[in-house]
């Protein structure tokens, strides 16, 4: 029997779709449109209190999600106290601040703290300041209900590191780019970006929050505003958008 030959490596993301020539001028257009001034990068003293925000703003507003967390801080000043009081506890503090999945997230918000409490034996992240990047990615998706979405954001917002989160707004003005193909998942598209993107903070902070913005105020999920937009004549769908519009 002759032998098996290797499998040849599967290509990246990038490898299979290469980033566009006109890749810098949209980052270019959305910065200038979205954040011309971008902030100083932040630091977080402990990081596990961004996490328990980062979990409260899954399918919540922001003003939702400040007041929880207030919630949460004035119930248990320290974390020991909401791992002592359990899921329920946490259950009922959410519950009286407002919104939705309350249960789902004091399991989530109440194993995160037991996790940590077993394999750290404390409750803190503040090491996370102190590990490379891959380091810090594994030891927050090691945590329950942080993907690679939250470990991400966390990583962005919260330790200055060059991650690129993707959330719905920018894959889908990726994909009505034509950057990506249709078919492609959120986790994928944000491999993607993290492959084509210069990698430093400030240019994928920007981009993140530029392209958030963008989804949001112009290239709406359903009527997408094509005619007030800054990247319309870069964008293979505006025309079919206004065409139909107009035949409307």
């Amino acid at each position: 029997m002759p032998p098996r030959l290797p499998r040849s490596p599967r290509p990246t993301p990038a490898q299979e779709v290469p980033p566009p020539p006109h890749l810098p001028e949209i980052l270019r257009r959305l910065a200038a449109a979205y954040l011309p001034t971008p902030p100083a990068p932040r630091v977080s003293p402990e990081p596990l209190d961004d996490l328990v925000e980062t979990i409260l703003a899954q399918q919540n507003t922001s003003a939702l999600t400040r007041r929880q967390f207030a919630a949460l801080r004035a119930a248990y000043p320290v974390w020991e106290a909401a791992l002592a009081d359990g899921p329920d506890g946490i259950e009922a503090t959410l519950r009286a601040a407002g919104g939705g999945l309350a249960r789902l997230k004091a399991d989530y918000l109440w194993n995160v703290l037991h996790r940590l409490e077993e394999t750290r034996g404390e409750l803190s992240l503040r090491v996370l300041r102190e590990l490379d990047d891959p380091a810090a990615r594994a030891l927050l998706e090691s945590l329950p209900g942080v993907g690679m979405k939250t470990a991400s954001l966390m990583l962005l917002f919260d330790l200055a590191r060059p991650a690129i989160p993707v959330e719905n707004n920018i894959w889908r003005v990726a994909g009505r780019l034509d950057l990506v193909p249709a078919r492609w998942n959120v986790l994928k598209v944000e491999r993607w970006f993290d492959e084509v993107l210069p990698r430093d903070w400030a240019t994928r902070y920007v981009f993140h929050v530029s392209g958030v913005r963008h989804g949001r105020q112009t290239c709406l999920a359903r009527r997408p505003r094509c005619e007030s937009c800054v990247l319309r004549d870069l964008c293979p769908s505006a025309p079919l958008f206004l065409e139909g519009r107009d035949e409307a």
